[in-house]
């Protein structure tokens, strides 16, 4: 199989490591900066977003023109953050070939014409309805992904056709991938595990202890599942790898990007501050106000996201917010 993947930052990289270092595929990893791309076919290492982990030497490190690499391929994955999404994907209308994302997020609703802030399916319903696409998701930090560490993951798609593509591509050794056929059930669990482990990082900034912790990942999965199921989604994908899976990796791994804004607002930096700091994307800051909208809209309660929010704005100290959370009045579990 010929496959490229669109996109140099840490997971996309990460990725076509993985799938090169397998020898069974043809390989392309493609840099939007042509600064990067040079340095890629040169040094042979993502200094910037994967240092330490050298490229296979299979793997091609592509230069120039994106478009002009498109036609040879049998899989596109795009590896961009859900900001570049509408752009790619725009870019990809009327292509043959099965096309995958990485993004795990809601794009902001200052991007999305006539809508609230869309997941990317929603996106790519909008721009190029035309695509057989789907999504690669589940519990997974770049850096062990790219040092052939254990995985697993999962290949979203209504397209039988795309589910394959990917477990063909990416089921290795290393790597397992789970086919399901539940898009929007993936997709709003890969998004709003970002929020929830940024609650996560204020909980353990703050020395609240396992007990509190676990609370906010069980309730923190109540959640998405209830947004989930109001969205479309079967309630049986969040006990899955993209729903339980990829909740516990991100506000429990010392790698998660978003337990570690968590973690310095506790410490008392401010929002820009802990943004600047990190000097990756951390989804849940830019998409947690649009997970309270749409589940605003819906009627779904959401108290945790709805916390983390305020936290973000400044509306509320984190002491605040667990008092707030504690003093709800009591409620069935199971609702």
């Amino acid at each position: 199989m010929k496959l490229i993947v669109i996109g140099a930052g840490a997971w996309g990289t990460a990725l076509a490591v993985n799938a090169a270092a397998q020898e069974r595929h043809q390989v392309s990893l493609w840099a939007r900066d042509p600064v990067q791309q040079q340095a890629l076919h040169e040094q042979r290492v993502n200094a910037r977003y994967l240092g330490g982990v050298p490229l296979p030497p299979s793997l091609k490190c592509l230069r120039g023109d994106l478009s002009a690499a498109l036609a040879e391929q049998d899989l596109l994955v795009l590896a961009g953050p859900v900001a570049a999404a509408r752009e790619l994907l725009h870019a990809l209308r009327g292509v043959r070939q099965p096309v995958a994302w990485l993004a795990k997020g809601f794009e902001r609703p200052m991007d999305s014409p006539g809508a609230a802030g869309l997941m990317v399916h929603e996106i790519q319903a909008q721009v190029a309805p035309d695509l057989r696409c789907g999504v690669l998701s589940g519990p997974s930090f770049a850096l062990e992904v790219a040092q052939g560490r254990p995985t697993a993951l999962v290949a979203a798609s209504q397209y039988d056709e795309v589910r394959q593509a990917l477990v063909q591509a990416f089921h290795g050794p290393t790597l397992r991938v789970y086919a399901n056929d539940d898009l929007v059930g993936v997709e709003v669990g890969g998004a709003v595990k970002n929020v929830l482990a940024i609650a996560t990082g204020f909980c353990d900034g703050l020395a609240l202890g396992l007990n509190a912790r676990a609370a906010l990942i069980t309730r923190g999965l109540a959640e998405i599942t209830r947004l989930g199921v109001a969205l479309g989604a079967r309630a049986d994908t969040f006990t899955g790898l993209s729903g339980l899976g990829d909740l516990v990796l991100t506000a429990t791994g010392d790698l998660s990007r978003n337990r570690k804004v968590g973690l310095m607002l506790a410490q008392g930096m401010g929002l820009q501050q802990a943004v600047e700091r990190l000097g990756h994307v951390a989804e849940g800051v830019y998409c947690a106000r649009t997970v309270v909208e749409r589940a605003h809209t819906l009627g779904v309660e959401m108290p945790i996201s709805q916390a983390v929010v305020a936290l973000l704005d400044g509306r509320l100290k984190p002491e605040q917010a667990v008092a707030m959370l504690m003093g709800r009045e009591p409620a069935p579990e199971l609702r």
